[in-house]
């Protein structure tokens, strides 16, 4: 009896996922707090609550230690980008390969191991410790470990020449005359400079300690522990005093340009209202009106003037942090300011964050369409025809009937892209629209799609005279969608453009009968071909050439 491949595991790795993120927020505690502390005391409980759920489906817990990551039964459960803030590559570089953790363990081995942790972390590059030498001297017992040993080679005994010994004499005049000679003056190169000089490891130490304190984001540190302290602290006045110090850091982030800090802002508010403890109202409320106040038409438009006018622009992963956080009613306003940015980098990621809020908020795009703005509801058009939003065309029906030009024809390509039965049925109106290239766009777009609901509007104006003050390029439009539409039924209307029977038939002009040559190329019945062939000497250039170029068509 064979066991089954693929082994069920006893509990989700989320859990342990879960575990080990809290362990990394009491390794942060036991960095920058005292055991007495609030927030140490929580963060350390936090770790026990977590582990004690653990111990009700396992006995252990065996965790594989690789250079940036975790592993629990081949799972990645943590991993860290910042190596000098990753557990994983504080274990790596010393030789840990694994860690067992055992039912017990979190009620005080394992804050003595998150403290060795952060001993480890801080010991100078020639420390006669390392982090093997501390777990040792803990001698845990509930936490077990596995290292990789580092094998030095044995060093090669030193060989003794053999051979007769000079006599003392010899040895005198050899080492008189390796000595250099007396010098009457004193050369400064024989003294130090100073006793106890720094060698150039220590020098070189000192500086990687300087470059990484210079480098430390002091105002992540600090927003850290802002909010630290607004998770724990359940008084009501110290939250409504930390609130309000959060509400005034962001004009400063924002004026100095730190947009990735104010993102960090808004994900940290989010999971506050979310986890909060006994979070009152009023509070919840407050912290609400933060994200909320950034995506207000006044504070997004400062923000977008004061992007496109900088001398020096943030990243692009800084403003797209920023831009992720914005609320749906901040749609209207970005897509207002698309057509006014200079700066490509802003109105790339400007687009972008528009699309996203368009795709998750159909509410939102029909209240930009019907902006009183004409630049604003032009760029939503061609935002929901890009992303072939199917309930857009709701609020394209009146920018169809009374927009300019440029708006009207902006609209029938979005309609073409999205193609839903409703943008259908507004192309089928735009077949009569007055304005000439609208017209055009919508039969040919209707006829490539074999759409025959546009049928009576296109044999209405090829019948009814609509087309005769029409240029080439439209009655061709119309010609070849009825032809298209209309099928082996239209032959005999066709056939009567193309050749007027009886010397008082009235006759077409020779663009309608060329025309109607190619819409009989269209249909690729036996009976249009035949009166295409009896075409083929037709007299009138314009004509002939049609009707020769429909008889190849319907050959290919």
């Amino acid at each position: 009896m064979t066991d089954s491949p693929h082994t069920e595991l006893a509990l989700p790795p989320t859990q342990v996922e879960e575990l080990l993120s809290l362990i990394g927020k009491g390794l942060r505690a036991v960095q920058l707090y005292m055991p007495n502390n609030p927030v140490y005391q929580r963060a350390i409980e936090n770790v026990r609550v977590a582990c004690r759920k653990i111990w009700e489906v396992t006995d252990d817990l065996v965790l594989d230690v690789q250079e940036t990551e975790l592993r629990w039964e081949s799972a990645v459960v943590y991993s860290h980008d910042h190596k000098n803030e990753s557990i994983a590559w504080t274990l790596f570089k010393d030789g840990v390969r694994s860690v067992t953790l055992r039912p017990k363990v979190e009620e005080a081995e394992l804050v003595r191991f998150m403290q060795v942790l952060h001993q480890a972390r801080t010991l100078p590059a020639d420390a006669p410790d390392d982090l093997l030498t501390l777990l040792w001297q803990e001698d845990f017992q509930l936490l077990s470990y596995t290292f990789r040993e580092v094998s030095l080679d044995a060093g090669a005994p030193i060989e003794t020449e053999e051979g007769a010994q000079a006599p003392p004499q010899e040895v005198r005049q050899q080492v008189e005359q390796e000595v250099p000679p007396q010098r009457e003056t004193v050369s400064i190169d024989e003294f130090d400079t100073t006793l106890y000089f720094l060698d150039d490891k220590e020098i070189a130490y000192l500086q990687t300690e300087v470059e990484r304190e210079y480098a430390q984001d002091l105002r992540h540190n600090v927003l850290s522990l802002l909010f630290d302290l607004l998770e724990v602290q359940t008084y009501g006045t110290v939250r409504a005093e930390l609130i309000s110090i959060i509400e005034n850091f962001i004009p400063y982030l924002l004026g100095s340009g730190d947009f990735h800090s104010v993102a960090y802002i808004l994900r940290e508010i989010t999971g506050v209202l979310t986890g909060g403890r006994e979070l009152i109202q009023e509070h919840r409320q407050a912290l609400e009106a933060v994200p909320a106040r950034l995506s207000q038409p006044e504070s997004l438009s400062q923000l977008l003037q004061s992007l496109d006018e900088a001398t020096v622009h943030p990243t692009e992963e800084e403003l797209g942090d920023l831009f992720k956080e914005l609320k749906p009613e901040a749609l209207v306003t970005l897509a207002s300011w698309v057509s006014r940015l200079s700066n490509e980098r802003v109105k790339t990621l400007v687009k972008r964050s528009a699309e996203r809020l368009a795709t998750q908020n159909a509410a939102e795009v029909l209240k930009a369409l019907a902006s009183p703005d004409a630049s604003t509801a032009l760029e939503m058009v061609r935002l929901a025809g890009r992303l072939r939003l199917a309930g857009a065309p709701d609020g394209m029906g009146r920018l169809l009937e009374s927009g300019n030009h440029e708006m009207k024809q902006a609209v029938v390509d979005a309609l073409t892209q999205i193609a839903t039965p409703t943008a259908l049925r507004l192309l089928e109106g735009a077949v009569e629209d007055p304005d000439r290239d609208v017209r055009i766009s919508a039969v040919r777009f209707l006829s490539s799609r074999g759409h025959r609901g546009a049928f009576q509007r296109i044999e209405s104006a090829i019948t009814g005279g609509k087309l005769r003050q029409a240029d080439l390029t439209e009655k061709m439009a119309f010609f070849e969608a009825y032809g298209a539409l209309a099928g082996s039924a239209g032959t005999a209307m066709l056939e009567r453009l193309l050749l007027p029977r009886g010397l008082l038939s009235r006759r077409e002009d020779a663009e309608t009968r060329a025309c109607a040559a190619m819409a009989l190329g269209k249909i690729r019945s036996p009976e249009a071909r035949s009166v295409l062939e009896r075409a083929a000497l037709e007299k009138d250039a314009l004509v002939r050439n049609a009707v020769s170029r429909a008889l190849r068509e319907m050959s290919r």
